[in-house]
């Protein structure tokens, strides 16, 4: 009896072992393909430093920086516009993150093509980097980083979470897709039309603006489900194949280990003072209030404590 009781004993070590090496396997797995897909998304700009900064940014000594987030439709001939443009600053001092969408109308200079235009058709003229110098210029502040994201492709991130839920304000239908008013769910081909409405809405672009933010937030929520860390490579490779950005791989996971708390707080602004005004041959430009230009540009600088 006790014989046979040593050696089931003795099992216990080697299934341990086993165990050990199967989940230091895939934790190798997991760290593999998350540096590899960090890796993919990066995308440099012609730039070191924004001509607005003294400094450049240190993440070892907590600086605050800032983002913009192009949302690009992509087009067949053409680099596609950039409907979607987010400022956001990050002050992990404070623990918190400002934010605010910048209509895609918007009439501004577009730095390096020499014209008046809407500030979504920087993109079109000259990508990444001459919408972040018209961005800089329309807020007078440094932009620090930029991410681009595919927003056809970004179904594909919605999809990989297993579909988002949103709440939304009004009944309508796009793109042959019913969104009642309320609480849905949608995959990533319904969150797409849901975020590309905007002529019925009486909010206009605002209303649009409030919906991209929803499956934006929608999709870091599904993201932190234990049922998505069980599926991280269909996640990762979505969000490798349609998001490109010139932070570093090591800028990234210096950003993950200490900024993460000013996650907890956001807070949004919002351009709505503005005027429609149709020109040059009748197209139709956001005119931004100046007074309220100076106001969000100025608690931006703010937060960036400069």
């Amino acid at each position: 009896m006790k014989r046979a009781h040593k050696k089931k004993r003795k099992k216990w070590p080697w299934i341990i072992a086993i165990l050990g090496l199967v989940i230091g396997g895939l934790a190798l797995t997991v760290y593999l393909d998350v540096t590899s897909t960090l890796k993919g998304m990066y995308k440099p700009i012609d730039r070191e430093l924004s001509d607005k900064r003294e400094e450049s940014i240190m993440f070892g000594k907590k600086d605050p920086f800032s983002v913009l987030v192009l949302g690009v439709d992509e087009r067949e001939g053409d680099k596609g516009r950039s409907d979607t443009m987010i400022v956001m600053t990050v002050n992990p001092t404070l623990k918190s993150t400002k934010m605010v969408s910048i209509p895609r109308d918007t009439y501004t200079e577009i730095i390096g093509h020499g014209t008046q235009d809407k500030l979504n058709h920087a993109f079109a003229f000259g990508g990444i980097q001459m919408s972040l110098d018209s961005v800089e210029n329309l807020l007078d502040m440094p932009i620090d980083y930029v991410a681009e994201v595919n927003m056809e492709g970004f179904q594909d991130v919605v999809d990989a979470v297993g579909g988002i839920t949103v709440t939304n304000t009004m009944d309508f239908t796009q793109d042959s897709f019913h969104f009642p008013a309320g609480e849905i769910k949608l995959t990533g081909k319904e969150a797409l039309s849901y975020v590309r409405m905007r002529k019925g809405d009486p909010s206009g672009d605002w209303g649009r603006q409030d919906r991209q933010r929803q499956v934006i937030q929608g999709v870091l929520q599904e993201g932190k489900s234990i049922t998505n860390l069980l599926n991280y490579r269909s996640v990762f490779n979505a969000i490798g194949d349609n998001i490109k950005t010139n932070m570093t791989f090591d800028e990234m996971v210096d950003v993950q280990k200490k900024y993460r708390d000013a996650a907890d707080q956001v807070e949004q602004l919002h351009f709505e003072k503005g005027t429609g005004k149709r020109m040059n041959g009748g197209v139709w430009y956001y005119l931004m209030d100046e007074v309220e230009l100076q106001e969000v540009a100025g608690t931006l600088k703010q937060h960036l404590e400069l």
